[in-house]
């Protein structure tokens, strides 16, 4: 047997761009170390059977809000993004932005800290910061806090500045209405990874600040200015520009599963659209309510809810979305594992680590896509 390692055979490898059948890998002190033939295997292999199911590069997951009954909004520490990491890391989300909605600058700036601690400490599978709002626009402001929605000032940018040079990836979603393309051209040159989103801007506006750095849409559909006959918003914008990726809510509840279709067949590339979970604090728990800022959200059905209907957040995981995509939309597998994985990966730059012949952090998925889980014990 060769010391410290195991070979995964018997069931499907996706290997970050193709589903390959008949194949082993073996890895060595947790690291993917080489794949072959399973006719290769030998008496000295320690072989776990996959019995069917599919060895994958972990989800790239670069929304999320919450898991684990924690919301990062209530507690922005280490100690929380360590519990949400954990929670969506048994979902098979290996690469997560934790994500802070609108809130104060003070609870903005606690997050940065918390983020970059967590970094800094290792925490497994935090790879950054995602800050939604609180530069949006009140008109399309979903769940948010109207009350803490305002335009980006000075003080503001040079908090997301300083935290680009500390933090191994920032992004950051905001809306023309509060920002200008001034202000996106130097955080889009400082590193940072800017969406837009919670917006009503108009096609035309939407095209002016991708011009200026913007590269991505926040949760594609949902709080942003929609695709109509004379004014294509900024669904038209992400759709024709071949430099917008999109995050997309897939549960079939934030998008309808014919839209989700249409948008991947007029999708112009290179930008794709890739998967976010959005989730919130009932992540990887059975709870069925929890507290956001006071505000009391409902979970009901795969539906996350204020009182009033607002849909807020998602109750998802990235396994159930692929089962979306692949049984109500009718993408092929390989598209949906890709739009969970490499492609959010390689939007951020940051895909040697999802690739073959370096994947550190792999994921069994059920053959019947009813659930992930990391195939390592210490990633």
């Amino acid at each position: 047997m060769r010391p410290d390692s195991i070979t995964f055979a018997g069931g499907q490898i996706f290997d970050g761009e193709t589903l390959l059948f008949g194949y082993a890998v073996r890895f060595r002190n947790g690291i993917w170390d080489e794949m072959f033939p399973e006719t290769e295997l030998s008496a000295e292999d320690r072989v776990e059977d996959l019995a069917g199911d599919i060895l994958s590069p972990g989800y790239v997951d670069l929304q999320v809000n919450g898991g684990g009954g924690v919301m990062f909004n209530d507690d922005p520490s280490v100690e929380s993004l360590a519990i949400i990491a954990s929670a969506h890391r048994d979902l098979g989300a290996t690469s997560i932005l934790p994500t802070l909605i609108t809130d104060t600058p003070e609870k903005t700036r606690a997050a940065v800290d918390a983020a970059i601690q967590a970094c800094k400490e290792g925490v497994p599978g935090v790879v950054g910061l995602h800050l939604e709002g609180p530069h949006l626009s009140q008109r399309r402001k979903g769940a948010h806090d109207a009350a803490l929605i305002r335009p980006m000032l000075p003080a503001d940018l040079d908090l997301i500045l300083d935290a680009a040079e500390q933090l191994p990836t920032l992004m950051v979603t905001l809306a023309p209405e509060s920002t200008t393309p001034d202000q996106v051209r130097v955080l889009s040159q400082a590193g940072v990874v800017v969406s837009l989103g919670h917006t009503d801007a108009p096609f035309d506006t939407c095209i002016s600040f991708a011009g200026a750095g913007a590269r991505c849409a926040t949760h594609l559909f949902n709080a942003m200015s929609q695709l109509g006959s004379r004014e294509p918003g900024l669904v038209g914008a992400v759709l024709s520009n071949g430099g917008i990726f999109a995050g997309l809510i897939a549960d079939g509840v934030h998008v309808h599963p014919e839209t989700m279709r249409a948008a991947w067949l007029a999708k112009r590339g290179p930008g794709q659209i890739f998967l976010v979970s959005d989730a919130m604090a009932v992540a990887g728990t059975k709870l069925t309510e929890f507290q956001l800022e006071g505000r009391l959200i409902q979970r009901e059905s795969g539906r996350l809810t204020l009182s009033d209907g607002t849909l807020a957040g998602a109750d998802l995981d990235l396994t159930t979305a692929l089962r979306v995509l692949t049984e109500q939309v009718g993408l092929p597998l390989v598209q949906a594992l890709s739009a969970a994985t490499t492609v959010p990966a390689r939007f951020l730059a940051d895909s040697d680590r999802f690739q073959t012949k370096s994947l550190t952090r792999a994921i069994r998925i059920s053959s019947d896509l009813s659930g992930a889980r990391p195939i390592l014990a210490d990633q």
